[in-house]
C-alpha cells in the first residue's frame, strides 16, 4: 500500500515563480505549488483562494491579460498553456492527469497516471464552475458555459455547454 505524504502548503514568494510579469495581481490565499514551473504573463489576475498546482515535470504558462477568478483549481501535471486575454470564471477546475482504468488488479486510486496537456487559446472564456479534463483544447475566442465539462476540443469562436459539453452555436 502506498503511504500518503503531504504536498506542502502551497505558500510561495513571487520571486520563486519561473516568470512573474509586470502588474500581476495575486489575491489573498492564492497558493502555488512548484512555483519554479509556473509562468505568469503581464497583467495576469489570480483571484482569492485559487490553487495553481505546478508540477515538477511540466509547465503552467498563463498568458498576458488573463483573468482567473476566485477558488479555481489548476493542476498542471500534464502541462497547462493558457493564451493571452483568457477569462476563467470562479470555481473552474482544470486537470491534466487521470488514473488508468484498465489496471483491474488494483484499486483505481493506486493505478498508474496518464498525463495530457490542456490548452486554452487567446481570447477564450471559461464559465463559472466549468471543468476541463486532460487533453482538452479550447480554441481562440471560444466560450465554455458555466458548469460545462469539456473532454476534447472546442472549435474557435464556438459556444459549448452541458455535461459533456456540446456545441450550441458560433459567436
Amino acid at each position: 500500500m502506498t503511504r500518503n505524504r503531504s504536498h506542502g502548503t502551497g505558500r510561495f514568494s513571487p520571486g520563486e515563480l519561473a516568470r512573474l510579469g509586470a502588474d500581476v495581481v495575486l489575491e489573498e490565499d492564492v497558493r502555488i505549488w512548484h512555483p519554479e514551473t509556473v509562468e505568469l504573463g503581464d497583467g495576469v489576475y489570480v483571484g482569492h483562494g485559487t490553487m495553481l498546482k505546478g508540477y515538477y515535470r511540466s509547465r503552467m504558462v498563463i498568458g498576458a491579460g488573463t483573468w482567473i477568478g476566485q477558488m479555481c483549481f489548476l493542476h498542471s501535471a500534464g502541462g497547462i498553456w493558457i493564451g493571452e486575454n483568457v477569462g476563467i470564471g470562479p470555481g473552474v477546475r482544470i486537470v491534466t492527469s487521470q488514473h488508468r482504468l484498465d489496471q483491474t488488479d488494483r484499486p483505481i486510486l493506486h493505478s498508474d497516471l496518464l498525463f495530457a496537456a490542456v490548452r486554452i487559446e487567446a481570447g477564450a472564456d471559461i464559465g463559472v464552475g466549468a471543468i476541463l479534463l486532460p487533453g482538452s483544447t479550447i480554441r481562440s475566442g471560444a466560450q465554455v458555459a458555466a458548469g460545462a465539462v469539456v473532454n476534447g476540443e472546442v472549435d474557435a469562436f464556438s459556444v459549448v455547454a452541458g455535461v459533456p459539453a456540446r456545441p450550441l452555436r458560433t459567436r
